[in-house]
């Protein structure tokens, strides 16, 4: 019997080469996401659902499991992956974008999970991939909040290992680096207007990320190889690194000091 894959987040990048990916590779996908009219392209293929979910709303959630059940029958793995990144100092954050950003990346996260545990625990086995980032575990300037989600994703994700792995239930992280995909076009910028102080180093970040290219980051192809190594692996593998960068930046972080580590970036991004 072919194995289902739901993965939350498949409009574009590293979703929807995932379930590209997957589906190359005989699996039954469901694809969701906030408008399934984005989806067009990928209910053309053969076993693959397009669904509706939007993780800040549960019924929605619901709604896609019990669609994508009755479709294929089971759901074996979970694959949390939609999300979006903030950039620019804290002080510039509203209230709104603050509460939303932790309601999608990290309570989003939650809910999906919560939401496929009765039917992982009937079944007695089952693997939830969250999508992370090495920012989970070094971070940059700048996106503080975007960040601080990853870092509650880490934390979410590890404790779960403690109640699920007794219920026949994994979970497992895949972290990426630099991802070329529409990503930064989602981000959501804090507003400093007015706030001088923060003028000379902004200026200098936004340059020096203008300076990435391409070819200096990751296809979402590659990372969506990763995802599917991590759910197919059968291994109990907590963490993946995706990506050159992420490996080197992971590297950096263990082998430094805290201060070391902040240095190294002051002088990357020129600060």
């Amino acid at each position: 019997m072919k194995r289902t894959v739901l993965i939350t987040g498949t409009s574009t990048g590293i979703g929807k080469s995932a379930v590209k990916k997957f589906h190359a590779e005989g699996w039954n996908v469901i694809a969701t996401m906030r408008n399934p009219e984005a989806g067009k392209e990928l209910a053309q293929l053969d076993n693959v659902l397009v669904a509706e979910l939007d993780v800040t709303k549960i019924e929605t959630i619901e709604s896609a499991i019990e669609s994508g059940i009755e479709e294929f029958e089971t759901i074996d793995v979970v694959i949390n992956n939609a999300g979006y990144g903030t950039m620019g100092p804290l002080e510039g954050a509203s209230e709104e974008l603050m509460k939303h950003i932790f309601e999608v990346n990290v309570f989003g996260v939650a809910r999906v999970t919560k939401a496929i545990l009765p039917h992982m625990r009937g079944n007695n086995s089952g693997l939830i991939v969250n999508i992370s980032s090495i920012v989970g575990r070094a971070t940059f300037p700048y996106q503080a909040l975007y960040h601080s989600t990853k870092h509650a994703l880490e934390g979410l994700t590890e404790d779960l290992q403690y109640e699920l792995r007794p219920l026949g239930i994994r979970v497992k992280l895949v972290e990426p680096g630099g991802v070329n995909t529409e990503f930064l076009n989602s981000i959501a910028y804090t507003e400093v207007d007015g706030i001088k102080e923060y003028e000379p180093g902004l200026e200098k970040y936004y340059k020096a990320i203008k300076n990435y290219t391409p070819e200096m980051l990751s296809t979402s192809e590659q990372i969506a190889d990763v995802v599917f190594e991590a759910s197919t692996d059968d291994s109990n593998t907590l963490r993946y690194l995706a990506g050159e960068d992420a490996k080197q930046t992971q590297q950096a972080r263990s082998n430094m000091s805290d201060e070391e580590f902040y240095q190294m970036m002051k002088d990357q991004f020129k600060l």
